[in-house]
Parts: structure tokens; sequence; C-alpha cells
């Protein structure tokens, strides 16, 4: 009953996924930031969207959602780069693989971990909230287990799998020469708490292993790009992962004790921590934290 209870907690976050998906999308604006030559990030609503572009091919890291997709067309050519030829998602979450469908259509080749296609290919169940299969032209049709690289526009850019964490299919992408990284959701930097999607295989013990394999990957000069929320640094992502650390050993230590789930909801364990309200409340990590433990 635990577990169910921890997954109920975490499905309860989720519900709100649905509404920001279904709004309307025209007020919404596509902002541009470039971080280094060929390199850029667009915000507008849903995952951060990394940008590599130059004499090669246009590689966009995540398309956010299926409406915000001419948008993005716009966004891209406003910069100055070629038409989409390569997509790569960073998880298979809706406001990350939106624009999928759009960009297969057009003809630009997906990229993935197995397990995002396995995911986006089948039905999903989160708590109430059904996700049906991704139509064809959505999928992504290279896939990979551990990761695979692409040497365009003078980079060598590494889709690397560490372990996942957040889902079972996370990828992190790294430009070598330019020295920028797009975590996907493994780093929020946003109010409220990092999402541990535990019914899509997330695990907060794999997302801390992943953030310390980045960690020890980077630099203090490298650019970091978080799933969501303005672009990051080595510093940052070093406090986010210790503010893990910190939340997950207070919740083992009242497991330890024989707490239950809602015993240990109620004792609010991350009291304290400077998070702020989010999309991911301090009870629905709570319990994904727990879920982790449990099992």
């Amino acid at each position: 009953m635990n577990r169910i209870a921890a997954f109920a907690l975490v499905s309860a976050t989720l519900m709100a996924a649905p509404t920001s998906a279904q709004r309307s999308m025209d007020d919404v604006e596509i902002k541009t930031e470039q971080v280094a030559p060929g390199v850029a990030v667009l915000y507008g609503a849903g995952g951060n969207i990394g940008l590599s572009f130059g004499d090669d091919a246009t590689v966009l890291i995540d398309d956010q959602f299926a409406p915000l997709s001419g948008k993005i067309e716009a966004a891209v050519a406003g910069i100055g780069a070629t038409p989409v030829k390569y997509v790569v998602n960073t998880h298979w979450h809706g406001d990350h693989t939106g624009g999928n469908e759009h960009f297969g259509k057009t003809g630009a080749t997906i990229f993935a971990h197995d397990n995002v296609r396995v995911r986006m290919s089948t039905e999903q169940t989160r708590g109430t909230r059904v996700t049906a299969p991704s139509p064809k032209e959505a999928l992504p049709v290279v896939t990979y287990a551990q990761g695979m690289r692409f040497h365009l526009n003078g980079d060598t850019i590494n889709l690397m799998f560490l372990g996942g964490g957040h889902t079972d299919g996370d990828s992190v992408v790294i430009w070598e020469e330019k020295n920028v990284i797009h975590m996907g959701d493994l780093y929020f930097k946003i109010p409220g708490y990092p999402f541990i999607d535990v019914a899509s295989g997330g695990d907060v013990y794999n997302a801390m292993r992943s953030l310390d394999l980045v960690i020890a990957m980077i630099d203090d000069e490298t650019k970091v790009i978080p799933g969501h929320g303005t672009m990051s640094n080595k510093p940052e992502l070093i406090a986010y992962r210790a503010m893990i650390g910190e939340a997950v050993s207070r919740v083992e230590t009242l497991h330890s004790e024989g707490k239950s789930l809602e015993e240990t909801v109620a004792a609010k364990p991350l009291a304290g921590f400077d998070r702020g309200e989010g999309f991911v409340s301090a009870d629905a990590f709570v319990g994904a934290i727990w879920n982790s433990i449990e099992g």
C-alpha cells in the first residue's frame, strides 16, 4: 500500500501537465539565446530546446508542444539556420516531443534512447492519465542503448545515456568543442522540486548517479542548458545535486525508522529547503524518493 500511495502522490503532480499541454499556444513567444558559435537555446512553453546550426545541418534537441512547431521553425530561420534536419529527444514526455510529428513529416530524422521509442510507441499510464501511442511520424527512427555521436557544424556532439533517473530513457547532449551540455529533465532550474517520473522508470538514485557523471565530465566554463529554466553552470548543478542528496538522506532516515509514507510526508522532511512553489511539490518529491527506496 505504501508503494501505491507513493505513486499516487507523484501522479497527482502530473495532473497539471495535460492542462498545460492543451492550453492555447497563441500567446507563446519563442525566444532565442545564442550560447556559443553555432549553438543556441530556444525558450517557449515546455522543455528548453537546444539548437546546433551551421554549414552541415540544423539539429534540434527536443521540440516542445505540437502547436509551437511553426513558431520554432520561424525562430530557427530567424537565427540564420537552415530547416531542421535532425531532432534529438532527451526523453519521451510530450513537452519535449510534441513537435516530433511535424518535424518527422517535414523530413527530419529523429534520434533518442531505445526506451523513448518504446514508451512513445505504446500506451503509457501514469495514475489516471493515459497517453496514447504516438503516430509513426513522431517516433524516433534511430535509437541507441548508450549513446552515439554527430560530427556536424564543426562540433563533436555526443548523445549519452548515463543511467536515466528522470525516466528510464534520459539522454544528455554534449557539444565537446563548444563546451555546452543539454541536461534534459535531469536538471530543473525552476521553483519546486525535481521530477522523478517513477511510472516511466524514473529513480532518484539513478538520477543522482547521472548527475554525478555529468559533474565529473564538465568544468566551470561549461554552459549548462537545463530541461526547464534559464541557462546554468557547473556550480549551480553541483548545488542542485547536493539538494537532492540531502532530501534523499532525510527521507531515508525516516524510512529506516519504520515510518510509513503517510508519516514521512506528514513529518515534512524537506522543511527549510528554499525551493518555492512549482510543478513538483515537496510532498510529491518525498513520494518519489520513497518509491525509489522501496523499489
